[in-house]
Parts: structure tokens; C-alpha cells; sequence
């Protein structure tokens, strides 16, 4: 297939791309710019310009593949709302599975296993058959992929754990680091008995190259490879790294101490990705998140 991707060009886009071409798939990357179309043309891949405000560029790039991986979305959530953000997404997807319709292209959209984490009580494992509660981050992109597969796409959304790790990351795990290195602490919740579920950024593409290739209309898959690590035990792996102290922080003190990301680092996500599995045949293969947070250089590069 020709694949349109966009977020081509970021940490997970890049892996997704090589895994495409790799899969003897050709790809083309939105890009928004001269550098993104050099790293596209290094990476073998096409570019198409253009950025997530510009619709009829999407709609274009949709239109002429064979299928689409939507990767892209504003994570600048210091200066754009997530409100925002989500709104955004979802014109981008209607828009291009509206391009798409009654074609039975495949079209996979990324949402996040954290949208769980506000839908479900406190405690519970989500799986591939809970759905968002109203109004959550996301949440109404995720509607629109379901709308989509009764017209003639063959959507499914893959829902990335909050931690998609590996060498050269730049989510949240490099967040936590550079805080507890300007801090002086690496801190965490409570008791820190909070989960993060987390992938590796291979073992994610390939789930994304399987659902392009395999996965049914209406399809929720799950990118989890582990359910749910503790964030007591990675606050402890970034002290090890750092040689700095491990505390525990009320609620108000992590609003100060986390800035922006306060509100994701008290969350309770664990997530399976059973179903995942056995629909697309699907196993992650790549090291696990702390391991892979003491030999991959988390603790040598800054955000």
C-alpha cells in the first residue's frame, strides 16, 4: 500500500515509517516543513506538505492513498488547552475519513489508554471493549473513527500507553527526569502505587503496520506491553539514575513540583491488551520500560 502518515516525522512516526517500508509498504509523511521533508527523503519516504490546520492538504493526502496512519496531534499543552487539541483532531479525522468513505481504505487513528484513566472507576483494568466517558480528551475522535467504519472505512484506533519508550524519547519519562534533575527529587504521588501501563516505540509500530493490514472496521486495539508499572518504582529508577533523592508529594505539593504534567502523574492507568493480541496476532518483543530506562540513555539526554 501507499500510506499517508502523519506525525511521520516524530518519535513514534519515524519507527512507524521504517516498519511500513521495511514491510515492503511505501510511504508519505505529512510534513511541515523543509527539515521534515529531508528527514522523510532520508527515511525513503515521500512528503506532503502541509500541517494539522490545514484540512484540504489532509483531505488531498487521504484521498490519494491506500490508507492512512494518523499520528499527529498538539502536545504543546503548556500553550494549547487539550480542549483544544482534541477539537482539532477531531476535524482532522472526520475530514479525511469523510475523503475516504465507501472506499474500504484503512484508516488508523492513535487515541491513548489515559483516556481510560477519566471514563472508568478507580482501579479497574481497561480494556479494548470500555469506551471514553463523555467529553473526555480525545474521546470524540474516537467517536468518529466508530461513525466512519459504518460508512465504508475500515478505521480502528490504537490507544498508546502514556509511555511509549526507547532511545531518543521525548514524552513523558524525559519530563519526569528533567524535573528531578533540576529539582534535585525524583517524586511521585501519594504512596505511588498509581499505574502507567507502557510500549516500546518497535513494538508499537508494528501494531500499527498490523492494524493498517489487518484490523477490522470499529476495531479498539490496545498498544500495551506492560499493564501497569508503579510510579513509585519508576520515580525510584530516575533517583538510581540520577543519584538523587526519592519522595513522596501530596496533591498540592505536585502541582508545584510537576507544573503541567501534575495532572498525569497521580493517574491510575492500568490497561490490558489481550484482545489486542489475539485479533491481530500481536506480541511485544522489545525490552520493558525500566530496563530500557537504565540502558537506552534516558539518564545522558535532557528534554
Amino acid at each position: 500500500m501507499n500510506v499517508f502518515v502523519t506525525g511521520a516525522t516524530g518519535f513514534i512516526g519515524k519507527a512507524v515509517v521504517r516498519e511500513l517500508i521495511t514491510a515492503g509498504h511505501s510511504v508519505t509523511g505529512l510534513a511541515r516543513s523543509d527539515s521534515s521533508v529531508g528527514t522523510l527523503a532520508k527515511m525513503g519516504a515521500k512528503a506532503h506538505r502541509g500541517d494539522l490546520g490545514d484540512t484540504v492538504s489532509l483531505v488531498a493526502g487521504a484521498r490519494a492513498a491506500d490508507g492512512v496512519i494518523h499520528l499527529a496531534f498538539n502536545h504543546d499543552f503548556e500553550n494549547t488547552p487539550r480542549d483544544v487539541a482534541s477539537e482539532t483532531d477531531r476535524q482532522v479525522v472526520e475530514a479525511m475519513t469523510g475523503a475516504m468513505e465507501g472506499t474500504n481504505k484503512p484508516f488508523v487513528l492513535t487515541s491513548g489508554t489515559a483516556i481510560l484513566a477519566f471514563s472508568l472507576p478507580p482501579g479497574n483494568v481497561g480494556t479494548e471493549n470500555d469506551a471514553p466517558a463523555t467529553g473526555v480528551s480525545r474521546g470524540a475522535s474516537e467517536e468518529a473513527v466508530l461513525v466512519a467504519a459504518k460508512r465504508g472505512v475500515r478505521t480502528s484506533l490504537i490507544r498508546l500507553s502514556p509511555t511509549v519508550h526507547g532511545a531518543g524519547d521525548v514524552g513523558f519519562i524525559p519530563a519526569l527526569i528533567d524535573i528531578a534533575r533540576r529539582t534535585g527529587v525524583a517524586a511521585y504521588v501519594g504512596d505511588g502505587a498509581n499505574r502507567w501501563p507502557a510500549v516500546h516505540r518497535f513494538d508499537a509500530a508494528r501494531l500499527f503496520r498490523l492494524a493498517l493490514e489487518k484490523a477490522g472496521p470499529g476495531t479498539r486495539l490496545h498498544g500495551v506491553a506492560e499493564e501497569g508499572i508503579p510510579m513509585r518504582s519508576i520515580a525510584e529508577t530516575i533517583g538510581a539514575g540520577l543519584g538523587v533523592p526519592v519522595k513522596s508529594l501530596t496533591d498540592d505539593e505536585a502541582k508545584i513540583h510537576f507544573g503541567w504534567i501534575a495532572g498525569f502523574v497521580g493517574v491510575d492507568n492500568p490497561t490490558a491488551s489481550s484482545v489486542t493480541r489475539a485479533a491481530l496476532g500481536w506480541e511485544p518483543r522489545e525490552v520493558g520500560l525500566l530496563e530500557d530506562m537504565r540502558e537506552s540513555g534516558y539518564f545522558t539526554q535532557s528534554t
